[in-house]
């Protein structure tokens, strides 16, 4: 397990980071998310070492992590690290090399990990001459081509089309299936939500929620009903207890206790047929707006 606990940070007279404190469990995604300048960046570089933190620390299965330690990390920085006059298998296989592995098996490694991100036919081209799309699967590609410990990726997705998003999905779950805790940020709240166990949501340098998703979105507001029936539902206006959020004809979507819902479900059996009716869980964006605010 990955554990920041307590970092800050300043530039100059500015506070940047405020007691960052949030865990990256092995075999776990784990979404990073925040507006620009929301301390992303900041606080994935100290991990990595890049910067220094002013307070906290940085530790791996209660470790404290140490240069040593970040070696065996596969880090994607959101602004390209390549070579860009390189040929891409003889990229991937020099940065392994650097990582220590010997050569045959950093060659097979990269042999692998470019079938697995479809960029085989692109092997001997060079960098420069790829799509940014393609060019974002090579630096995927790079962060893991030495089987690293951890994972942590500034906005891996930007600039992939649908289908290469699905592509470079699928590589980092496998890399979760072997217990490697993964750190991704990410702008892309609808990628975040398909693809994370976890979120942490960072705003103004402050940790303002972190836990697994799925309760993250059950803890956002009160209890929510979705309401489906043939005909109208302008009643449901009138129920004590019941706040209505959306209404559509026979559609409502609505706030009220458990206990309220079934008095609401009772009596929309009792005139006329229910389409649908079931709890309403928020989406990742409502739950991301509600705890910045």
């Amino acid at each position: 397990m990955l554990t920041i606990e307590g970092v800050t940070k300043r530039f100059g007279d500015r506070q940047v980071l405020h007691d960052v404190t949030f865990d990256v469990g092995r075999g776990r995604l784990t979404g990073f998310v925040g507006g620009n300048g929301a301390g992303k960046t900041t606080t994935m570089r100290i991990l990595l070492g890049v910067l220094d933190a002013d307070d906290g620390s940085v530790a791996i299965d209660g470790s404290r992590i140490g240069p040593a330690d970040r070696r065996r990390f596969g880090y994607m920085p959101e602004e390209r690290g390549l070579y860009p006059k390189m040929r891409v298998a003889e990229q991937v296989t020099y940065l392994a090399r650097l990582h220590g592995v010997d050569r045959r098996t950093a060659t097979d490694r990269t042999t692998r990990l470019l079938e697995r991100l479809e960029l085989t036919g692109h092997a001997d081209d060079e960098v420069e001459k790829l799509s940014l799309g393609n060019q974002q699967r090579v630096q995927v590609a790079a962060a893991l081509v030495h089987d690293p410990e951890a994972l942590v990726l500034d906005e891996p997705f930007s600039g992939l089309d649908p289908m290469a998003v699905d592509v470079v999905l699928g590589v980092l779950r496998e890399a979760a299936a072997r217990g490697v805790p993964v750190l991704f940020s990410s702008h892309q709240l609808d990628v975040v939500e398909r693809l994370c166990d976890d979120v942490v949501v960072i705003a103004d340098g402050r940790i303002r929620a972190a836990g697994p998703q799925d309760d993250l979105r059950r803890q956002a507001g009160p209890p929510a009903w979705e309401l489906l029936v043939d005909g109208d539902v302008a009643w449901l206006r009138d129920v004590p207890g019941v706040t209505v959020r959306d209404f559509d004809g026979g559609y409502a979507v609505f706030e009220a206790s458990d206990a309220v819902a079934q008095t609401v479900l009772q009596r929309a059996v009792s005139t006329g047929t229910v389409g649908s009716f079931a709890p309403r869980v928020p989406r990742l964006s409502e739950v991301f707006r509600e705890v910045v605010r």
